[in-house]
């Protein structure tokens, strides 16, 4: 089987789906608009939006026909939804927040020079006194590369400012394979590796191209109510303080130590770096309350009819970001009609299109899952507690914002996985004149972003679905045009809201696309693998017997 398949027949002249089922566009349009709409409160787990989106959810699998594909309860009856235990956590009131260098104290204001998360450790409080900073360059450990930018410093009670991404961003390609991102690039791994080294806390510098999102993103997002999963150990995923700075607050740091931040920066690129000690230290205090919460993931399911313990499953995540600061326009409700709105929808649509066409032989899941703002922890919670066994699970079709500005001539999917369930659904594109375009934006690690991630490092074939970027209209130039202003303008901010004037054609183009690799995986006997040089393979593999 080849992998990673570029399709090179001529696109045909029209890119029309023709074939059933039919979507209803302007059902999948309304059901947008109700799930963000400003009653739903950004759908934020643990608050009245999550429990009006849960009981939206059910209602709209129970009309479309679906069964209950949730856990079995009490009563030994099968229920909808998946209880998933997360610790909440908040900072009460404002923090305050003090970085001392250059022989001042300068006083930092939350969401503007920086944005500090609520601790996730499971303390009330956060006090730190002068805590020494120290400069540990992408902040990563990864032996098997040879790389170690904490060359054995003790980083006890010290604050570490670490840099976004990882050292190949700006290239050459080196230990980290080119511009595409690593899991070594992402915040969450910094937070993770900080931990582990038992850091205090955490200072990512924010630059918007290693970021792929500015700083706005990074100020409503970080300021709110912060999850994660239960840990017996929370301590040791994460430090007390975990926060974001403005670049030009670490220039200013930088240089009051002596230091180029440019010079340090290009350094930091390099195997032989040394962690520098900053003449800066950081002072903060604030009270957290945090509380054991249960969230849920929704689960709609049909029955196959000849393998009802095989599942081909679609994914999407209900939950956004919830209420926040002001923006400019005085909006605090993150209302996210694209992210994930229009994925929920989506979810919804194909759900009814697969009963009206008739029974599988396989069992189809549609998967709601919570709580993927923040770190993908619906997902990474069933992925740890499957309600069906993973090993018979036959692939994963994930949906993250599926509106875009027309229909396209491709298609993509986030990061470069190399996978059989990508060879196929390329042959799916091919039959309706579209072709598959590489993720156009690998540096941003959109791979480690989204729900099928969890999935797949538990070795499930999955995929995170993306429309194309060659639009009929406009090409592409007028893809990334519309790309760009939707990540600097809306993405993970208040104006990420629902238009009437939506031009819903490319949804429904993909909606089709989406539908045949599912009912092609439904109704036969493959099961796709990982290529044999996936770091996912040796998981699905493990799971073979499962499949005899």
């Amino acid at each position: 089987m080849k992998y990673l398949l570029l399709a090179t027949a001529a696109l045909a002249a029209t890119t029309a789906f023709a074939a059933e089922p039919q979507f209803d566009m302007k059902r999948v349009s309304d059901d947008i608009r109700v799930l963000s709409a400003d009653d739903f409160q950004g759908r934020a787990p643990a608050t009245v939006g999550e429990t009006k989106t849960v009981a939206f959810l059910i209602d709209r699998m129970k009309a479309a026909g679906l069964e209950p594909g949730g856990s079995i309860g009490a009563d030994g009856q099968r229920g909808w939804t998946q209880d998933v235990p997360l610790r909440m956590s908040d900072i009460v009131g404002k923090p305050s927040l003090t970085l001392t260098y250059g022989g001042k104290a300068h006083a930092l204001t939350q969401g503007k020079e920086i944005a500090v998360r609520a601790a996730l450790t499971g303390q009330d409080n956060v006090t730190l006194k002068e805590a020494p900073l120290l400069f540990v360059g992408y902040g990563i450990k990864a032996p098997e590369r040879g790389w170690d930018d904490f060359k054995g410093q003790d980083v006890k009670g010290k604050i570490l400012v670490v840099l976004i991404n990882d050292p190949d961003f700006e290239g050459p390609a080196g230990k980290f394979g080119g511009k595409a991102m690593t899991y070594y690039g992402r915040w969450t791994y910094k937070y993770e590796e900080a931990a582990r080294q038992g850091a205090a806390g955490v200072l990512i510098v924010h630059e918007t191209a290693p970021a792929s999102y500015g700083w706005a993103t990074v100020a409503s997002s970080n300021p709110n109510t912060m999850f994660d999963i239960v840990r017996p150990d929370p301590k040791a995923a994460h430090t007390p303080f975990e926060s974001w700075i403005q670049r030009d607050v670490a220039v200013d740091l930088f240089k009051a130590s002596g230091l180029d931040f440019e010079a340090l920066r290009a350094e930091a690129r390099k195997d032989s770096f040394q962690p520098v000690p900053l003449k800066a230290t950081l002072s903060a205090d604030y009270k957290v309350k945090t509380q054991i919460i249960t969230s849920q993931n929704v689960l709609g399911r049909l029955t196959g009819r000849k393998y009802p313990d095989e599942t081909v499953a679609y994914t999407a995540h209900w939950d956004h970001i919830g209420v926040g600061e002001p923006d400019a326009n005085g909006d605090t409700i993150f209302n996210g009609a694209l992210d994930n709105a229009s994925g929920i929808a989506s979810l919804l649509e194909l759900g009814r299109a697969f009963k009206a066409a008739g029974p599988t032989e396989r069992s189809v899941l549609f998967l709601a899952v919570a709580a993927e703002e923040k770190g993908l922890l619906g997902s990474t919670y069933y992925a740890s507690n499957p309600v069906w066994p993973l090993g018979k699970t036959v692939g994963v079709l994930n949906m993250d914002g599926t509106i875009g500005p027309g229909p396209a001539k491709d298609f993509t999917i986030s990061g470069t996985a190399r996978l059989g369930l990508l060879d196929m659904l390329v042959e799916e594109g091919r039959k309706v004149g579209r072709s598959y375009t590489p993720d156009p934006r690998v540096e941003a690690g959109g791979f480690f972003r989204s729900d099928h991630f969890p999935m797949a490092k538990v070795g499930v074939p999955a995929i995170s679905f993306g429309g194309g970027i060659d639009l009929v209209n406009g090409g592409v130039a007028a893809g990334k045009a519309w790309r760009d202003a939707y990540i600097k303008d809306k993405y993970h901010q208040p104006d990420d809201e629902w238009s009437p004037d939506w031009n819903l054609e490319g949804a429904r183009l993909d909606l089709g696309l989406l539908y045949s690799l599912g009912r092609r995986l439904a109704d036969g006997r493959d099961w796709p693998n990982w290529s044999p040089d996936s770091e996912f393979r040796a998981a699905r593999d493990a799971s073979a017997a499962e499949r005899k």
